[in-house]
């Protein structure tokens, strides 16, 4: 598996960018130089986020998104979480 996060990726089962085996490794976001918990999903190369509407949903009972745009970074927790127990070591 590569260490870097897919240019395009989707917390929805329903949607064709949803993979469950990379969301199981935990992806950090960093979005205009803040680090996000909520968001839905990203698009690297095109520099947008999607996040929940707050509790408002959609007609067929999915939360209702809204797209952020801006420089976005993508990275796997548990490489970081590995990189800082190496540093702790040392």
């Amino acid at each position: 598996m590569s260490d870097q996060p897919p240019d395009h990726l989707s917390t929805n089962p329903r949607s064709p960018h949803y993979e469950p085996e990379i969301l199981q490794r935990g992806v950090g976001i960093r979005f205009k130089g803040r680090e996000r918990r909520d968001v839905e999903e990203y698009c690297l190369s095109q520099g947008w986020i999607r996040v929940a509407a707050g509790k408002t949903m959609d007609r067929h009972g999915q939360p209702l998104t809204i797209k952020l745009t801006g420089p976005v970074e993508a990275w796997f927790e548990d490489a970081a979480l590995s990189h800082r127990e190496q540093g702790a070591e040392s």
